[in-house]
């Protein structure tokens, strides 16, 4: 894994090689090992490497060998020995044993059809300096981030958006209120907007291409999912074993296709513990497993993980964090997000990280993906009972199921009847709704947006994010299953613009450790998306399928116990009498008003409360506090407010 820049220039300059290192050292925590330019008349790559495959050979950025195609790489092909077998059998030669080269004759092979044929998760560059043409490219499911600022005459790109900002003091390092208007609404930024005026992010399974001409984009790929009314012919029990072949394929893979040892996160949940337990076959009681432990009782873990460990007999590390660590951490967390977010759970991951780059492990496995493709969040199940409720909206009994949801949570929705009903109850009569399953919670973040200043609400006046979202969704989604319209509208917004980002790909490499994802495999996408939605979500048995696969691999407490998804500490972490100074600092009204973003009344309302009974919090003010403060972090930074963009 690594981190890529760039700027290609339209009127065909040679690219300031200073630039291009500034871009690149931006980039060094996710590429430590070695780093390297390259510069055209028109166009300048720079590559900063975590060396992972091919220690030797796999120095970027890589020339082909013909000479006519140049390209710097971050991320993995799994399937890139199966490629190169293919493209041996075409003509191609190689001099090196790397994924990079593989994916570089690939696209001279194919063009734009191998982002297609590629199993992995990549941001690509690619100069070809005789047609002065630039393609940029991203993984199907937007696991490794690719960010473009179009300056006129140049374009910058890179993995992170601080490299662009490196590249030229010149450029605005401005928040964009639509980005935060999306970050008040869906918990997260959605390509390809971004937090910053100016900056955009590539969308998943998107390519562009610059050339003399102009410029052209194109989706290669798009999720897709069986229409209502047809019937599988897999049975229950096919389809346990095509999930459980098809995620052992996709374990290996990722196990084995590496020169340096990969380890495994384990949370104590049914994903990282199915992936460990595959990842054990291959590796045995050499395997490295990596856990979070948290001195509040209502997020620790620690009783399934070590359940867990002991099944497997690995070589474990616990971290323990506490509300001191997350508060001590937030900054840089925000720092590598590049992004305000709305909830902690970055940061115990970022520590985690660092943790596992001292034991020299550059590599881990994780269970991310399995909650989107397998119907896992309580949001899915909440919905079914939803839609039941809808059939009869004036039963008493119906919505009493939703008590069955929420149980790990001190503070549930469910437990105060009277404001659940009126939660819950929203849509219920447009249960067909693309947005039926999120739509009580984008109008619950929306409603913190009370904390925004009267300039930027001015701002953002007529405009909603919700529904500029709902109108870019494909039209064959109104025939799917509504858990299939479900899936897409949560991989659509939060798994690359959160989980895959905030909480995945930043938070990992801050500590120079890449992630791969099994669950996120392009065989086991394809056949996850295929499922008949009773084989995902079998009544409200969340991950239905996946619990049977689990069965002979994972220890029955773990099978059966409740979804607990992973959290930590919000607003206890920062309402400490011993909290660091950073805190207060950007919530003081000089600082708030230097944002804009917010109004120091309201904020500082928000702050009294939470310091007054920081346990006592309801879930929106916790969002509210850690949306705040990672915005005020933000900006004190990498920016200051300014006009809204179009």
């Amino acid at each position: 894994m690594c981190g890529i820049a760039g700027i290609y220039d339209r009127g065909a300059a040679e690219p300031d090689a200073d630039a291009l290192r500034r871009m690149t050292r931006a980039l060094y925590h996710r590429g430590p090992d070695a780093s390297g330019v390259h510069a055209d008349p028109g166009c300048g790559l720079g590559h900063a490497r975590l060396a992972i495959i091919d220690l030797a050979g796999g120095a970027q950025p890589m020339t082909a060998i013909a000479g006519d195609t140049v390209i710097a790489f971050n991320g993995e092909i799994f399937n890139y020995v199966e490629l190169r077998a293919e493209l041996r059998a075409l003509g191609h030669a190689f001099r090196t044993q790397s994924d990079t080269e593989v994916a570089l004759e690939a696209f001279r092979a194919w063009g734009d059809g191998a982002f297609a044929r590629f199993n992995g998760q990549f941001a690509i560059a690619l100069w070809q300096p005789r047609s002065r043409t630039l393609t940029l490219a991203r993984d199907r499911l937007g696991v490794r981030p690719l960010y473009i600022c179009d300056r006129g005459e140049r374009v910058l790109f890179a993995s992170e958006i601080k490299a662009i900002f490196a590249a030229d003091p010149a450029i605005p390092r401005t928040l964009d209120p639509l980005g935060l208007a999306e970050t008040f609404t869906f918990w997260t930024v959605v390509p390809p907007r971004t937090a910053f005026t100016g900056v955009e992010e590539l969308r998943p399974a998107h390519v562009r291409r610059y050339t003399p001409d102009g410029v052209r984009e194109h989706r290669y790929w798009q999720p897709r999912f069986p229409r209502e009314d047809e019937r599988s012919a897999l049975t229950l029990a096919d389809a346990t074993a095509a999930l459980r072949d098809a995620l052992e394929r996709a374990t290996m893979l990722r196990l084995l296709r590496a020169d340096v040892p990969v380890g495994c996160y384990l949370s104590g949940g049914l994903d990282s513990s199915v992936i460990a337990a595959l990842a054990h076959r291959a590796h045995g009681p050499a395997l490295r497993t990596f856990s979070l432990r948290f001195a509040d009782a209502e997020y620790d873990e620690g009783e399934y993980q070590r359940a867990m460990v002991a099944r497997l007999g690995s070589d474990h590390l616990e971290l323990s964090v506490s509300r001191a660590d997350i508060a001590a951490a937030f900054p840089a967390v925000v720092r590598h997000a590049e992004r305000p977010i709305l909830r902690t759970a970055p940061a115990p991951m970022l520590l985690l990280s660092r943790a596992v780059r001292d034991a020299g492990i550059k590599v881990v496995l994780t269970g991310e993906g399995a909650d989107e493709m397998l119907a896992g969040y309580d949001l899915f199940r909440e919905a079914r009972v939803r839609r039941f409720w809808a059939r009869e909206p004036a039963s008493k009994l119906r919505p009493r199921l939703l008590d069955r949801l929420y149980p790990y949570l001190a503070r549930s929705p469910a437990a105060a009847r009277a404001m659940a009903h009126g939660f819950f109850a929203r849509d219920l009569d447009r249960p067909h709704a693309p947005d039926f399953a999120h739509g009580p919670r984008w109008h619950a973040a929306r409603a913190l947006q009370r904390l925004f200043s009267a300039d930027l609400r001015a701002q953002l006046a007529g405009r909603d994010p919700a529904a500029e979202l709902i109108a870019t969704l494909p039209p064959e989604l109104a025939t799917w299953d509504p858990l299939a319209r479900d899936q897409y509208v949560e991989i659509r917004t939060l798994l690359s613009g959160y989980l895959l980002s905030a909480q995945g790909d930043r938070m990992a490499m801050a500590g120079s450790v890449e992630g791969r994802f099994p669950f996120l495999d392009a065989e086991v996408v394809e056949l996850a998306c295929a499922l008949p939605a009773d084989y995902k979500l079998r009544v409200l048995d969340e991950k239905h399928v996946l619990k049977r696969v689990a069965g002979p691999l994972v220890p029955p407490a773990i099978v059966r116990r409740p979804k607990q998804p992973y959290r930590a500490p919000d607003a206890l972490a920062f309402a400490a009498a011993d909290r660091p100074a950073w805190v207060d600092e950007v919530l003081a009204r000089p600082a708030v008003a230097a944002c804009g973003a917010f109004d120091p009344d309201a904020v500082e309302r928000l702050w009294a409360k939470c310091r007054a009974a920081p346990g006592q919090l309801s879930n929106a003010d916790n969002m509210a506090l850690v949306g705040v403060l990672s915005t005020q972090l933000l900006h004190r930074e990498l920016a200051c407010f300014r006009e809204v963009s179009s």
